[in-house]
């Protein structure tokens, strides 16, 4: 989708962006448990490729309903290249990480999200401004105290599947908003057909992956496991990445990444309410501190 004439700053949030920030920030922070539950049944490149696949069908299905056109060659070579980033290395290598390395340790490498896409956008001339930039530094230091106690370690290619995730995540994000840069703009079909390109393409990447891989899931699955997969489906890819999607078109990076430092406060929330965990002081410290950082991202975006 062309995302050249769509303006990046506005006075103020609309209703729309206000929703899909919502969506990123409270859905997505509740899918990395979800994540860790449907591993018990079903492996990590299986599990992403089949969520994305059965989401991109239903989303396409939608699209052609209400009237949307096939995309062409050139917007399917485009779905490929940003579903094999932001799906096969971002979701999959998350997934992948997440059989050996601690909650804490994704939530860490998932902060840097903001500061790797800053870094990303330098070559477009792009700099974050002041408060954009205290806004991610302030958001690093809330996840640092946030992870403070959290258990820490990991297998070495834990650690390597998470630093592929990253990389290969800010990427997309980067180039689905600025394009290539060589200069080549990377345009997907227009509106819910254009994610739903994006989920198929990436989707049946990582079902590649998951045969090359050896994956067997275990029928029939847990029912906890199978659930997972199902709100997956549902919340995180047809609500939740589709309105990351909508961010990137209409607003500033920085904002629609912002989800990096909510998302830890979610799962904090979830530990407490779902897993019986206790939450101290300095949980409660980090979580204030995460907050400031995302309405200092709100107040640079202007």
């Amino acid at each position: 989708m062309s995302t050249a004439a769509l303006p990046t700053t506005t006075a103020r949030l609309s209703p729309l962006l206000l929703a899909c920030l919502a969506a990123t920030w409270l859905i997505w922070g509740s899918t990395y448990l979800a994540i860790k539950w449907a591993l018990v049944s079903f492996p990590p490149f299986f599990q992403m490729g089949t969520r994305f696949v059965v989401a991109g069908l239903v989303l396409g299905v939608f699209a052609r309903w209400r009237g949307a056109g096939w995309p062409d060659r050139s917007q399917w070579t485009s779905a490929f290249v940003l579903g094999a980033l932001m799906l096969g290395g971002g979701y999959g290598a998350t997934a992948f990480a997440q059989q050996s390395i601690s909650s804490g340790l994704v939530v860490a490498f998932i902060a840097v999200v903001p500061a790797v896409v800053a870094l990303f956008e330098l070559p477009y001339g792009l700099r974050p401004s002041r408060l954009e930039a205290l806004g991610i530094t302030t958001g690093l230091a809330g996840i640092v105290l946030l992870t403070q106690g959290e258990g820490f370690g990991a297998s070495g290619e834990g650690l390597v599947a998470m630093t592929v995730a990253c990389a290969a995540w800010c990427a997309g994000s980067v180039w689905a908003k600025h394009g290539l840069p060589g200069g080549r703009r990377l345009e997907l079909a227009p509106g819910a057909a254009g994610y739903a390109s994006q989920m198929l393409a990436g989707g049946l990447l990582l079902l590649g992956m998951s045969w090359a891989a050896g994956e067997q899931p275990t029928l029939p699955p847990d029912a906890r496991s199978l659930a997972c997969w199902v709100y997956l489906v549902v919340a995180g890819s047809l609500i939740g990445f589709s309105a990351y999607m909508v961010l990137l078109q209409r607003a500033s990076t920085a904002l629609a990444s912002s989800y990096t430092f909510v998302n830890p406060v979610i799962a904090m929330v979830l530990g407490v309410t779902v897993g019986g965990e206790v939450v101290g002081a300095g949980e409660m410290l980090a979580a204030g501190i995460v907050t400031a950082s995302v309405v200092l991202l709100l107040a640079g975006r202007r």
